[in-house]
């Protein structure tokens, strides 16, 4: 009986810990993990944009080693950014353009590192992203 109990509790306290390292949160603003996450997806948004950007994340979802962000990037003075000079500029005039942004990350050997992202989608662009990319379901607002 007594191995039954410890056996049990063994199960129990392994699956609570599985459980917990899948659980999803927002990192808090001012955090090194949220600086280290954005400060990861700057690098390629700005090199493309050829501008600096400030990113406001309506979601920002992180489990384990995987992070999701959807929001919209914005000039260092709180605008839109200049898409003018980008591959976005006919998109935009021709209103087939959103000014947002989605991105997947994952942490690899202790860095944050840009998975793929998407400026400018009109759609749920990232519906599948868990499927193709592998990441967990639970950090996307929609999945397919």
């Amino acid at each position: 009986m007594l191995a039954k109990v410890l056996l049990f509790f063994i199960f129990a306290v392994a699956f609570t810990s599985f459980a917990a390292g899948q659980t999803v949160h927002t990192p808090e603003k001012g955090s090194a993990e949220r600086t280290a996450i954005l400060d990861a997806l700057r690098v390629p948004v700005e090199r493309e944009l050829k501008q600096k950007i400030v990113f406001v994340a309506d979601n920002f979802n992180v489990s384990g080693n995987w992070a999701f962000l959807g929001g919209q990037p914005q000039s260092p003075a709180g605008g839109q950014p200049d898409y003018s000079r980008t591959e976005y500029a006919e998109a935009k005039r021709e209103g087939m353009f959103d000014n947002n942004f989605f991105a997947i990350l994952k942490k690899s050997a202790g860095k944050w590192k840009v998975v793929t992202y998407r400026i400018g989608c009109t759609d749920v662009c990232y519906a599948d992203w868990w499927r193709t990319y592998k990441a967990p379901k639970a950090i996307f607002p929609y999945t397919e």
